[in-house]
């Protein structure tokens, strides 16, 4: 969640709730399925969500936000007469983390590992975004619908603690989580203060999280530096298929486009060169990463970044880079 999913999603569409379809769980390799997330132009989105069969029960990485999205998970392990037991979240954004508090009730003693970024965030991001919300409360008081989701995205907030891991996470190494031995690594101040990413080394899938974001990388919280080195730790690991926060799986060539893409666009807006050269650079460097619906939403959120965080307050980027 960030401030930019409010300028450009939520005020844009007056924060319309994604009516996700229930689509069935993607197999990705044996024992790990997909349930794809959605980063639609007019709303607040959900990240992908990675199930992994485990001898002790389901893992879930990132939760999603919406209920719809969360309850393809809840259907997925009713189905397969299997418990959620733990859920590991990338970094604190809504989009990743809001369905703990629905997977929290359905399954009351699930372990939550993440990073303790979250509790930074409730007293200065979210806390401001939460302020933003109710500001467009009182302005939608003809609109009740509008109202109600704006409610609901303020309730994720609200539910604090339910958000909040039970297993803080420190360090990178082999943990057994549900009885199934990963890789978790911790990240400091690339995409948020504290980014977690998985790689399950029985089949090699790496699990990223908002390191790999598409149509463009999501920088509202960002350390652009910091990020492009961990997308340099993330090239030099061997995996079969790496899945992003948004967007599809990928192999390790698109990862190369992508991080190559994600230099060249700080790199350019280190210059003095026209924002634009850098917003259509970046769409042209992704290529084929970003499908074709897609490409004006692209140049938007790079149009955006630029001014915000890329060109923009340097004491904030440091902050960031700090945290």
């Amino acid at each position: 969640m960030s401030v930019r999913k409010v300028v450009l999603w939520v005020f844009a569409a007056v924060m319309s709730v994604v009516a996700s379809s229930v689509m069935a769980a993607t197999e990705i390799a044996p024992d790990i399925h997909l349930i794809s997330g959605v980063t639609p132009h007019n709303a607040q989105p959900d990240g992908n969500s990675v199930i992994i069969d485990a001898p002790q029960g389901l893992i879930v990485f990132d939760t999603g936000r919406h209920a719809a999205h969360t309850q393809q998970v809840i259907d997925y392990a009713k189905a397969a007469r299997r418990p959620v037991t733990a859920i590991i979240n990338s970094h604190w954004h809504l989009d990743h983390t809001g369905g703990n508090v629905l997977l929290r009730a359905e399954y009351p003693d699930v372990r939550i590992y993440a990073s303790s970024a979250l509790q930074g965030a409730l007293g200065d991001f979210l806390l401001k975004y939460r302020g933003q919300l109710a500001q467009a409360i009182a302005a939608a008081e003809k609109d009740p619908a509008t109202q109600e989701s704006l409610r609901t995205e303020m309730g994720l907030i609200d539910a604090g603690q339910k958000l909040a891991p039970t297993d803080v996470i420190t360090s990178s190494g082999r943990q057994k989580i549900a009885g199934r031995g990963l890789d978790v690594h911790l990240e400091h101040a690339a995409v948020t203060a504290g980014d977690v990413w998985v790689l399950d080394p029985t089949t090699r899938v790496l699990m990223a999280g908002d390191l790999v974001t598409l149509p463009a990388p999501f920088l509202d919280t960002a350390c652009p530096e910091h990020w492009k080195a961990a997308l340099d730790r993330l090239a030099a690991i061997r995996f079969t298929v790496l899945i992003p926060g948004h967007g599809l799986p990928m192999r390790h060539a698109a990862l190369d486009t992508y991080r190559h893409g994600f230099a060249k666009l700080l790199a350019c807006a280190a210059t003095t060169q026209p924002k634009d050269t850098c917003v259509d650079g970046w769409v042209r460097d992704a290529g084929s990463l970003i499908v074709e619906s897609d490409r004006g939403f692209a140049k938007a959120l790079v149009d955006y970044y630029m001014d915000a965080i890329l060109r923009g307050n340097a004491d904030k980027v440091a902050k960031l880079c700090s945290a």
